[in-house]
């Protein structure tokens, strides 16, 4: 069984829920404190044991490609102000792993952008992550415990976590032939169903681990309405011919494309800080408005 070493990221979405901040800059670079949102799901597949990162990006997304190279200019006006500490950590963003970057002219879908990687994956196993899914563990990275199912059963995987029913219709959702633990076996999944039809309140979040064999199912499938080519329809046709879990992945999740998500995650992540932690709950605690 071949080892997980690339994770492709599709990143070529629009960002329209965060207009006018998203007009000129792409939503996966707005800040989660002091680290773009991007980063931190980079830092997750690092931790998990990625080695190569393909990016599927458009138009506008010049930020992101810079934000993981080399900055000469950069790293010598602060090796020259003496400033080691902030040179380390810039210098640490492009050192990281190998980036890759494909263009997807036009938004057609999750399943369109992952299949643009197609050649550069291969035939080897590949996780997929989704850069405004921002999960918070104290221990093993969401994307490790997806690997870990991977590496035991050789199947595909995809992270699901519990929602309250009337969100449901947000998300797609798995429908399960049975749950024990922390793994689900997946017969099928619904994208957005409505609350009475949905057939389990089990939403797949952005964490994905995959057999190459998703390509060839991605392939097949019809275009939805909007004349895309979605994940979903792929995993379900690749349910149909071999195995498909669900890991209940031990975390927080942040929904970081969503306002209030955004807003929640960086009042979380800046109240975790060492540097200024104490002093913004000391903040938030004297705050009247």
């Amino acid at each position: 069984m071949k080892k997980v070493k690339k994770a492709v990221f599709p990143v070529a979405g629009m960002g329209t829920r965060f207009l006018p901040a998203t007009k000129a800059s792409p939503k996966e670079m707005l800040p989660l404190v002091d680290k773009p949102l991007i980063q931190y799901v980079v830092e997750e597949a690092i931790e998990s044991g990625i080695q190569e990162i393909i990016m599927i990006t458009g138009r506008g997304k010049n930020a992101i490609e810079d934000h993981f190279d080399r900055s000469m200019e950069l790293e010598n006006l602060l090796e020259k102000r003496n400033q080691t500490e902030e040179l380390a950590s810039v210098r640490k963003i492009s050192d990281m792993c190998d980036f890759w970057y494909i263009r997807q002219k036009e938004p057609m879908g999750l399943g369109h952008a992952i299949l643009k990687a197609r050649d550069m994956i291969g035939d080897e196993p590949f996780a997929v992550l989704l850069g405004d899914d921002i999960i918070h563990t104290n221990g093993t990275p969401a994307l490790a415990q997806l690997l870990e199912v991977y590496n035991r059963t050789g199947a595909s995987v995809v992270a699901i976590e519990e929602v309250a029913k009337e969100r449901v219709s947000s998300y797609g959702i798995v429908d399960p032939v049975h749950c024990e633990g922390s793994l689900c076996m997946v017969k099928g999944l619904v994208e957005k169903p409505e609350p009475e039809s949905a057939p389990s309140n089990l939403a797949v979040i952005g964490r994905y681990v995959l057999t190459p064999r998703i390509f060839e199912m991605l392939d097949k499938v019809n275009p939805d309405q909007k004349g895309e080519i979605q994940l979903t329809a792929g995993l379900n046709a690749l349910c149909a011919v071999e195995p498909l879990h669900g890991c209940k992945f031990t975390g927080k999740r942040y929904d970081a494309g969503d306002k209030l998500g955004f807003v929640i995650a960086t009042v979380e992540y800046a109240l975790r800080r060492g540097d200024i932690g104490t002093e913004f709950q000391k903040y938030l605690a004297e705050l009247k408005f």
